[in-house]
């Protein structure tokens, strides 16, 4: 049980999870290259002991791996997932209530604890200058924290036990901020800041927000957990932390006493400035756009305060860890909020949110006379109403039948839909909808739409184990590669307007049709690049479903629409880059060339094998 992140860094180090790097390394680039580079391979969470620029250590890649992750949390774990388990089934202390006793008990010991002033991390007053910029891909906006706790309460309710703790990106620098004075906050309006900020504009008062940064890595996780009705991420951090979340008022502000950090201050109503760009979790940039910021009130750092942060970019990376954590912690939630689902999973490859493979039930099949999907769509409309799962765009949803499925094993799920889909009925779109804000592939900044893929039945086809002949005589579309079984990709013109790629489809459909029908192969990738699309199941995954927006970029060979209901004969999904589209993250080539230095025998890094 960890009092601090030095305690924790010190016993990873004990244990052969962290490496101490001694050189000066420069927080422009060279810090978040490092760190990739070590996450990439496997390697120990790194603590930046000389960073240019600052007087403050930093530490990266605590959570890089889940056997590190579940070390650093081996004491609480069993007991904060017997308190989630039961937020989310109540009669398991009816049926068990002995046994509940000792749950209930942890999660009362957990509860917040207030203090007086004077701890630690208010001892001494810095600056925001002072605190490490590190800056993670060439084309950023500025610095960023990217392991914040961002803290507010609820302005009609205020007090600990009604705020909210989440992980929003924080931009330090850049763009038309105030240096010293004004800080960038990126969020969602759906988020609890986004509810408490809304409240607050209503009764035109400034909303008062808390930055903690460092602090027990329980503290972290907490502010990226998605937590059962009821359960504060304060309780929740105490249940995981083994001792309760301490905290004491300043001006007013909430301070976490065990935090390294704490960046206090105001959003005042309806005040913006252009925040980014962002280097994001999707492998692209998300672009400047107004959101709100933050007047600062006073800055603290404990002594010996240590710098947290972590690098998003294409998955996997450490934030990778986190949904495995979560998913580990919280897997019975989702089976408890929708009635007969009996698996979510939000693909990382993708980015999370723009593909969801799902399992359900299927108990009507008893009283039609051809099994068909009907309770899955249920359910998949339910996923698609349901907190974070309602920002996905493609949502591949069956149920398990003679055969025991997993939608982890990403080919053989993909397979089993594939086999079974019925191209002209188990499509359904949901036009003119709100999707992620980070993806670019829609109409607009939160804007695009859903597709729903449902299968269900008796295998209907054998799929293609390579590319079918009729797609290797096309004249305008070329280099056939086979992605998996039934998929396909076709290299096909770069992208203009959405005129000419309508065209450009409507040839390639007409095309196939001329030289005869390919039912082995139920689904088309159009792209730039076939040989880099099929040559792993992760580019698959990536470039398909976080460039196409479903609405606009899903086609079909002998396409129709009969009752509003939109079939074809093979589904075709436009993948190529738009000229919308976000531009995608890319490595300086003299930076990567340039931490070399660190790896070399001798250097601190040099004793890896990578």
């Amino acid at each position: 049980m960890y009092r601090s992140l030095e305690e924790c860094i010190v016993d990873l180090e004990k244990h052969g999870h962290l490496v101490r790097i001694r050189e000066e390394v420069d927080p422009y680039l060279e810090m978040s290259a490092i760190h990739m580079k070590v996450y990439e391979a496997g390697g120990p969470a790194l603590l930046f002991e000389n960073v240019k620029g600052t007087r403050f250590r930093a530490v990266s890649n605590l959570f890089g791996t889940m056997e590190r992750s579940k070390f650093i949390f081996r004491n609480t774990w069993k007991s904060v997932q017997n308190v989630v388990a039961l937020r989310n089934d109540p009669m398991q202390a009816l049926r068990n209530p002995l046994r509940q006793v000792k749950t209930g008990l942890s999660a009362w010991k957990a509860l917040p604890v207030k203090q007086s002033g004077g701890q630690p991390v208010t001892l001494q007053e810095i600056n925001i200058s002072e605190l490490p910029h590190i800056q993670h891909w060439p084309m950023d906006g500025g610095a960023f924290i990217t392991l914040p706790q961002v803290y507010t309460e609820d302005p009609e309710k205020p007090g600990i036990m009604n705020s909210n703790l989440g992980m929003y990106r924080v931009q330090l620098s850049g763009n038309e901020y105030a240096a010293e004075q004004e800080i960038g906050l990126h969020y969602q309006i759906h988020r609890g800041i986004g509810v408490h900020q809304a409240k607050a504009t209503k009764q035109r008062a400034p909303l008062k927000v808390s930055i903690f940064v460092g602090g027990p890595p329980a503290h972290t996780l907490s502010a990226v957990m998605p937590l059962p009705e009821g359960l504060s991420e304060m309780t929740f951090a105490g249940l995981l932390a083994g001792r309760r979340f301490r905290y004491s008022y300043i001006d007013g502000f909430c301070i976490s006493n065990d935090a390294d950090f704490v960046i206090t201050g105001e959003v005042h109503p309806g005040e913006t400035k252009p925040e980014g760009p962002f280097g994001d979790h999707l492998g692209y940039y998300s672009l400047v756009h107004p959101f709100p910021y933050m007047k600062v009130h006073k800055v603290y750092a404990k002594p010996n305060a240590i710098w947290p942060f972590t690098v998003v970019g294409r998955p996997p990376q450490e934030d990778t860890s986190f949904g495995e954590l979560i998913h580990e912690l919280t897997g019975g939630a989702i089976k408890s909020e929708i009635p007969g689902v009996k698996e979510v999973h939000a693909v990382d490859a993708a980015g999370v949110h723009p593909l969801l493979f799902a399992i359900g039930s299927e108990r009507y099949t008893p009283y039609q006379k051809v099994k068909q999907p009907t309770e899955i769509l249920t359910i998949a409309n339910r996923i698609l109403g349901t907190n974070q799962l309602s920002l996905a765009k493609y949502v591949f949803i069956t149920a398990e039948e003679d055969q025991p499925l997993d939608t982890h094993q990403e080919v053989d799920f993909l397979t089993y839909i594939l086999e079974r889909i019925d191209l002209h009925r188990d499509i359904h779109f949901h036009t003119n909808t709100t999707i992620d804000t980070l993806d670019y592939s829609g109409t607009g900044l939160n804007e695009g739409s859903k597709v729903v893929l449902a299968a269900y039945g008796d295998k209907k086809r054998e799929l293609c184990k390579e590319p079918p002949d009729v797609l290797k005589e096309l004249r305008d579309f070329v280099n056939p590669r086979l992605v998996m079984p039934g998929i396909v990709a076709l290299e096909g013109a770069q992208f203009t307007t959405n005129e000419q790629a309508q065209q450009e489809l409507r040839s390639l459909s007409d095309a196939i049709v001329a030289k005869g029908t390919i039912p082995s192969c139920p689904m088309i990738i159009l792209c730039d690049d076939s040989r880099f699309l099929s040559a792993t199941v992760a580019n698959f995954l990536w470039a398909t479903f976080t460039r196409s927006n479903p609405s606009h970029d899903i086609h079909g060979v002998n396409s129709f629409i009969e009752h509003k209901h939109w079939g074809c004969d093979n589904l075709i999904i436009d993948a190529r880059i738009k000229p919308h589209h976000a531009p995608p993250l890319q490595f300086d080539p003299a930076v990567q060339k340039n931490i070399e230095r660190l790896f070399v025998k001798g250097a601190s890094l040099g004793g890896l094998s990578y």
